[in-house]
């Protein structure tokens, strides 16, 4: 009965919400993806033939701390949040201190494993990333947006993603192909000049959107730092969910997915564990979408 899955778990090894039956907890990664893919194969179970999931999911490292620590009282973190407990990150048998675990690519292959089309990863840059008191190595601007199937064939409107394109002047709006393999059998796409360079719609210039999408992180005033921006969420809806569609979130937290799919014509379900949470969703759509 659902068109499209639009979701971010909770994050391994990041916050103790108190909360029975919570996920991110795991004593392992393993454990963690394993829990994961449970939650997964039934949001499979509901999915349409035809329909989409969208996940994001960022990463973490090993450390040699367990449990919950205070190493984040005073910090920027702690600020923006007013729901749980920091924890101290996790050290593995399996990794190293300072190792990063790898989560978002052990979540992925393991849902291509448990029967899910793997079908392409985006990168989310954060142009405002988080501040981290590293240096000896990068600090982390970016997180993983996963675009899977269950089928080969399924519903995607391209059209609704197509972005802005800067034209140059040239006149062919097509690439051409050379001339020598106009008759060649290997190269029938090349020579009827395929490809993409120019493309109109609705009188603008525009291309087929890219893998790489720049959203700077929005807060909102009651929710933990980890609420995903309205933008990552509006995009998975307009390609993966047709109007007057059905979208699940099982991890609807603050309610962004709820609010942006009613916004656009679509309809949805939420799930979460955290009592708090519930009610400051239904708050939260009630605002926010009876303004639109």
């Amino acid at each position: 009965s659902v068109d499209c899955i639009v979701t971010s778990p909770p994050y391994y090894g990041l916050r103790n919400y108190g909360v029975s039956g919570q996920i991110g907890l795991e004593c392992t990664p393993e454990k963690y993806i394993e829990r994961l893919i449970e939650v997964f194969t039934e949001c499979q179970r509901v999915l349409k033939d035809s329909g989409t999931m969208w996940v994001v999911i960022g990463d973490s490292y090993a450390g040699s701390g367990r449990g919950i620590g205070n190493i984040n009282i005073k910090g920027i973190q702690q600020k923006a949040s007013f729901t749980g407990d920091f924890l101290k990150p996790y050290k593995s048998y399996r990794q190293k201190n300072k190792d990063l675990f790898g989560i978002p690519w052990l979540l992925a292959l393991a849902l291509r494993d448990a029967g899910w089309y793997l079908r392409q990863d985006i990168i989310w840059h954060k142009p405002n990333p988080m501040p981290e008191s590293v240096t000896d190595r990068c600090t982390k601007s970016h997180e993983y947006i996963f675009l899977f199937s269950k089928s080969q064939k399924y519903y995607f409107n391209h059209v609704a993603m197509l972005e802005p394109a800067k034209y140059d002047g040239r006149k062919s709006l097509k690439r051409n192909g050379r001339t020598k393999y106009a008759n060649s059998k290997n190269a029938q796409t090349i020579s009827r000049g395929w490809g993409e360079r120019w493309q109109k719609h609705n009188g603008q210039f525009v291309r087929n959107k890219r893998s790489v999408w720049t959203i700077p992180t929005r807060a909102f005033k009651g929710a933990h730092f980890a609420t995903f921006p309205p933008d990552i969420v509006h995009n998975c809806i307009i390609a993966g969910c047709p109007l007057g569609g059905l979208v699940l979130d099982p991890f609807i937290g603050s309610g962004t997915t709820a609010v942006v799919a009613a916004n656009l014509g679509r309809n949805y379900i939420g799930i979460e564990l955290n009592n708090e949470y519930v009610k400051l969703a239904e708050d939260r759509i009630k605002n926010e979408v009876e303004k639109n």
